[in-house]
């Protein structure tokens, strides 16, 4: 065959494209099972750091297993429907958030996610997840409420695509330990979520200090929050 010729160049250029598509394939399903375990490992360690577990002077410990505090410390799982009802069949633990989120905002049948997890002390708490849309991509987290239905143990938050410095300090320590010790309710007892407030909370209940220059992202996670902790207060303090 000519090599110079222009069937030579298309059928070269195929050839090494359906290769090198092959390898990649196969690199990419070689693979798989690691992605799945790291992004599982990462939900433990967001469910364990929400209830305050795996933590060194408010720092997650980079020193911690956190499949073995998750195993160690939940002690049920279950899901709810739209109106707090127990739904069977369903492994909480990989319900897409992202399709609850589409569901919330569409109006359609909601599976959501909830963790019992026993604190060392053992008092027993349940984490709870949200997720929602901050300035540029998904926001999520999870917060954790003591046995009374009303007060937080503590909360852990993840983003997409934030911007470092500003939106992004949502998944830094200093910003969600501010969660730990408020509370879901007003001075009547009456729900009511925490608020990120701009230019600080000061001793509010249910307030936090919002990320100075990130108005949008402390707003979208507010709405997020009060959101799926407008469905999940239906069974908190059962």
């Amino acid at each position: 065959m000519n090599t110079n010729s222009n069937i030579y160049t298309i059928i070269y250029t195929t050839v090494l494209v359906v290769i090198v598509a092959a390898i990649l394939a196969i690199v990419a399903s070689a693979l798989k099972p690691r992605q799945t375990a790291n992004v599982e490992l990462e939900q433990m360690k967001s469910i364990m750091l929400a209830a305050n577990i795996g933590e060194t002077n408010g720092q997650p410990d980079k020193k911690a297993d956190f499949k073995k505090l998750y195993d160690q410390h939940i002690t049920d799982t279950f899901v709810i429907d739209e109106n707090g009802n127990k739904v069977q069949g369903v492994d909480a633990f990989h319900v897409d958030l992202k399709s609850q989120y589409n569901a919330i905002k569409n109006g359609g049948k909601l599976t959501l996610p909830v963790y019992k997890c026993k604190l060392d002390n053992g008092e027993e708490v349940t984490v709870l997840p949200c997720y929602g849309a901050g300035l540029w991509g998904a926001i999520w987290g999870y917060l954790s409420v003591k046995a009374d239905g009303q007060t937080l143990q503590g909360a852990m938050f993840a983003h997409a695509s934030e911007t470092p410095g500003l939106g992004g300090e949502i998944a830094e320590p200093w910003f969600y330990n501010q969660f730990d010790g408020k509370t879901l309710a007003d001075a009547a007892g009456a729900f009511s979520s925490v608020k990120i407030v701009k230019g600080g909370a000061g001793n509010d209940r249910n307030g936090v200090d919002a990320i100075s220059g990130a108005t949008i992202t402390s707003r979208s996670l507010q709405n997020t929050i009060e959101q799926w902790m407008n469905y999940y207060k239906q069974i908190l303090g059962e």
